[in-house]
């Protein structure tokens, strides 16, 4: 697998989200990161295997296989490729705007695959979220919140366990692989 320790990164844009994954790309490869694109990667090209979905199945079933640890999707909303690449086991697909939201996908929802949108996102804002995003892991900066990481990750490893006719067969109730209170906590004074 390549991971993000190893600098390893995929990446796949439809024509829509092009000209921001080319800022997010040279900005990461100018900090060492070795990136592989499977969606478009010129103002002309054309093909129709790179609309936003088909790239999105590609480069979740990419994170299925166990090819990539995490990859960065961009289209001209995120939506409709976030949507794709979470059509594959595994993914678990993000959509973000914002700096603080691309940390948190990470560290509270371990995202491994995150889409931003071209019409939303400016180049240098998708470059700094592209940073926070791949400088975090499950649980970072927030060990201060009791079972911050244990509640997250029983929700991550529920969800990886989640079997749509099994819950349909237990009245819509999600199988517990365990429990942990629920409340929100503030940060203490340090």
């Amino acid at each position: 697998m390549k991971t993000i320790k190893d600098k390893q990164i995929l990446v796949g844009a439809d024509f829509a989200g092009f000209p921001l994954k080319e800022a997010v790309v040279e900005h990461l490869k100018s900090k060492g990161w070795t990136v592989t694109d499977v969606g478009v990667r010129s103002p002309e090209d054309d093909d129709t295997d790179l609309m936003f979905h088909r790239v999105g199945l590609r480069v979740g079933s990419m994170i299925s296989e166990g090819e990539f640890e995490r990859a960065l999707l961009f289209c001209g909303t995120g939506m409709g490729i976030h949507i794709a690449a979470s059509k594959c086991p595994h993914v678990h697909a993000g959509v973000v705007e914002s700096v603080p939201a691309a940390r948190r996908a990470i560290t509270g929802n371990g995202v491994n695959v995150l889409a931003m949108g071209a019409f939303y996102v400016a180049p240098k804002m998708g470059c700094d979220i592209a940073d926070a995003f791949l400088t975090a892991d499950l649980g970072t900066d927030y060990e201060w919140w009791h079972n911050f990481y244990e509640f997250h990750k029983l929700a991550i490893d529920e969800l990886e366990a989640f079997d749509y006719e099994e819950y349909k067969k237990n009245g819509f109730k999600v199988k517990h692989l365990g429990d942990y209170d629920l409340k929100l906590e503030t940060k203490p004074e340090e």
